[in-house]
């Protein structure tokens, strides 16, 4: 089985895109070269930062990083391949 090859451009071009992830509405804020991967941001959702030293410092939007292809990138992931287009905006 062959490598898959993916153009960023195309990934990028998913910026912005709405998803459900995990039962969870997100919008997908960057994707990571390495990888490749999405950067997700929930929507609605925060969680406490802590600063360098561990001490609850504020609220930020939660994220989470999903990988586009398998680890050997023969093919796509399954929880690239779970995420659900979110047609309500």
């Amino acid at each position: 089985m062959g490598r898959i090859e993916l153009e960023l451009d195309q990934l990028r071009g998913m910026i912005g895109v709405r998803v459900t992830h995990e039962g969870m509405r997100c919008v997908v804020i960057e994707v990571l070269e390495d990888g490749p991967s999405l950067v997700l941001q929930q929507v609605g959702e925060s969680v406490i930062q802590p600063n360098q030293f561990g001490d609850p410092q504020r609220r930020v939007p939660a994220t989470c990083t999903v990988p586009v292809l398998t680890a050997d990138r023969t093919a796509l992931h399954p929880a690239f391949l779970a995420l659900e287009l979110d047609e309500e905006e």
